[in-house]
């Protein structure tokens, strides 16, 4: 009885997760387009929270755009959908080993447009969001202890890497209001993110609606420092430099497929009787060609939403040649809006046609509500431990392969396709590419005792060096 309830439960995440994977296909293709030269990382499980927040004040074709692009039925499938995220997904298990996670939700309205009551329950029971009236028209001076909002109503913190959303609607200006949401994201990011909002706000401002995700994991296995050496990173343009790539002789789950190969490390899990529940992996997609990556991506967005499911290594492999390598990477998007229509978001940002009128009370004026700006932020950090990484959004089938029986090769020397996901619902928790990723640093391995990479004698020279000339500094 008890396994078929835990069945029924995962099937009904992994519906609830097409969705959310959908749009991050999707999102992905279009960023990437976006940043064709540049490393690309963002949240889709904080993009679509923050939408879905939206939704619950949206009404008429409004609300159906939303739907349609987040792949649900109706308002209240949307906010099932998140709550189940937050319940069984985002929870911290970090106390019995597992990653940590934060999730945050929060509503800043101006004090002249009351949120309506319907949608106040909706954003603190469903998503755990804790609403504050500010004063976007004027400068206004609060006390120091409204710099962050009370964690009273979020979910408790888990993983290190962190995504926060903040869309706002048809907004009005500044002051401490400012400074109080960039607190908040800099608190729910565990400062991975110090700010949300680098200037005033549109001076006609009267919403704004944020969500924040903080994840950090540990390898299950993790690499040895020792064995990072730099080697050679191909560009798209065909130019290399050198980055330190973690190297290991054990197996991984590695699949190979048609045009590119799939990697998956997990993180450390949990323990306890929900440590299934805690699975999370990062999943590496790279093309057999060192220029692939555009072509990658562009099947991955016109397939279904299975396919990463599908494509994911199942069992552990002897690998002959394995380099991955390290990467720090943030990302700004300042072209969310547009991004966005182009997936069929168009009445939201309609200032005269937009309806949110289920969001906040008239104020008299009969000025409509509308999408204005949509922020999205993110840093991801990748080593030998594990990862964390942080992001901010704001707005106003195929068949398994077999898995290979010979050793295989797996060199990420060349521009890939990264994902953090849940492994039992699904959900991509972040999302990116790897084009230039961070170059070695001069007498990185002395610092960390390592051996400099293929030469003995030029460690005992340099160290023999270091000591005459200390010598000679202090006799």
């Amino acid at each position: 009885m008890e396994a078929t309830a835990t069945t029924s439960t995962t099937n009904n995440q992994q519906l609830a997760c097409l969705g959310l994977t959908t749009l991050a296909l999707r999102l992905l293709n279009e960023l990437a387009e976006t940043s064709a030269s540049s490393n690309l990382v963002f949240s889709p499980l904080s993009i679509y929270t923050a939408l879905a927040l939206t939704a619950a004040g949206a009404r008429g074709a409004t609300l159906q755009e939303l739907l349609v692009v987040l792949g649900a039925r109706s308002r209240d499938e949307l906010a099932e959908i998140v709550l189940r995220f937050a319940k069984q997904i985002l929870v911290d298990r970090s106390p019995t080993g597992g990653p940590r996670v934060l999730f945050a939700c929060g509503v800043w309205h101006d004090e002249t447009r009351k949120l309506k009551p319907a949608f106040r329950d909706a954003a603190a029971q469903s998503y755990k969001a804790e609403t504050r009236a500010v004063d976007f028209r004027k400068e206004v001076h609060m006390p120091q202890k409204t710099a962050s909002l009370s964690r009273s109503c979020c979910v408790p913190m888990f993983y290190e890497q962190f995504l926060p959303i903040i869309a706002y609607v048809s907004v009005l200006q500044p002051g401490e209001a400012v400074k109080l949401i960039n607190a908040w994201a800099a608190s729910a990011t565990n400062n991975l993110i110090e700010k949300i909002l680098d200037g005033p706000v549109p001076n006609k401002t009267d919403i704004i609606v944020a969500n924040a995700i903080y994840f950090k994991g540990m390898w299950d296995v993790p690499f040895r420092k020792e064995c990072t050496e730099d080697d050679k990173f191909h560009r798209l343009d065909g130019s290399t430099f050198d980055v330190p790539f973690m190297r290991s002789g054990a197996k991984q789950y590695i699949a190979c497929h048609q045009g590119f190969k799939v990697l998956k490390l997990p993180y450390k899990k949990g323990s306890g009787r929900y440590s299934s529940w805690s699975s999370f992996s990062m999943c590496v997609f790279l093309p057999d060609a060192r220029d692939g990556l555009t072509g990658l991506i562009s099947i991955m967005a016109s397939s279904s939403a299975d396919f990463l499911r599908d494509h994911l290594p199942a069992s552990l492999v002897s690998v002959r040649k394995f380099k991955l390598p390290r990467f720090k990477l943030s990302f700004s998007g300042d072209d969310m809006p547009a991004v966005l229509r182009r997936l069929g978001l168009q009445v939201a940002f309609n200032e005269t046609n937009a309806d949110l009128r289920d969001m906040v009370e008239e104020d008299g004026t009969g000025r409509p509500l509308a999408l204005g700006k949509i922020i999205h932020k993110a840093v991801i950090e990748v080593n030998e431990e594990g990862t964390e990484a942080a992001a901010v959004t704001a707005c106003m089938k195929v068949m398994r392969s077999a898995p290979p029986k010979l050793p295989v090769d797996f060199v990420a020397d060349h521009p890939f396709v990264f994902f953090v996901i849940h492994e039992k619902s699904g959900a991509i928790v972040f999302a990116g590419t790897v084009l230039e990723p961070t170059p070695s640093m001069p007498g990185e391995k002395l610092l960390h005792g390592g051996r400099v990479q293929g030469d003995e004698n030029a460690n005992r020279s340099l160290m023999s060096s270091l000591r005459h000339y200390l010598g000679s500094l202090f006799g």
